[in-house]
């Protein structure tokens, strides 16, 4: 999800921010509302860009990046998300496992999937191409075939480090 690399969460801020460009002195965001709002952060504020988000998992990753978790959310729901993130601990965590069945329950808060819900419904209503997938988003299996060097190629030779 290529969209998230510009969307981001600060610290002591509600809701997320589009990163319009950094500076010296910090980053200049706009916030993703109908207000628009732009604002110079500093550079002690601590901008959490979504695209480096990820969820704990008890898989062999252990982790899944929070675009995939996005995309998952919107693939069982899409806009008909009817989690209250003011719900019961039970409520959360029975959404979170019916995204991501294997996350890591003893890590992942209900905070943090509080946050989740927040965000997918600021997204969903503000920024929904970053639900649309695009080529890029999409990896295409590896045939042998492709893999296979033509007789006219030959492989490069090893460098030694100097």
């Amino acid at each position: 999800m290529e969209a998230l690399k510009q969307i981001a969460n600060i610290a002591g801020y509600s809701g997320l921010y589009r990163i319009l460009k950094p500076s010296r002195n910090g980053v200049i965001v706009e916030s993703i509302d109908d207000k628009k709002a732009k604002t110079m952060m500093g550079p002690t504020a601590r901008v959490s860009v979504l695209n480096d988000i990820s969820i704990y998992t008890d898989g062999e990753d252990q982790s899944k990046p929070l675009g995939d978790v996005l995309l998952a959310v919107n693939e069982k729901y899409g806009e008909n998300l009817t989690v209250d993130p003011k719900g019961s601990n039970e409520v959360l965590a029975d959404f979170m496992a019916s995204v991501v069945p294997d996350y890591d329950r003893d890590r992942v808060r209900p905070t943090d999937i509080k946050k989740l819900i927040v965000w997918y419904g600021i997204l969903r209503q503000y920024a929904p191409d970053v639900f649309e997938t695009t080529a890029d988003d999409v990896t295409e299996p590896v045939s042998a075939e492709s893999v296979e060097a033509s007789p006219t190629e030959t492989p490069e030779e090893p460098t030694e480090a100097v």
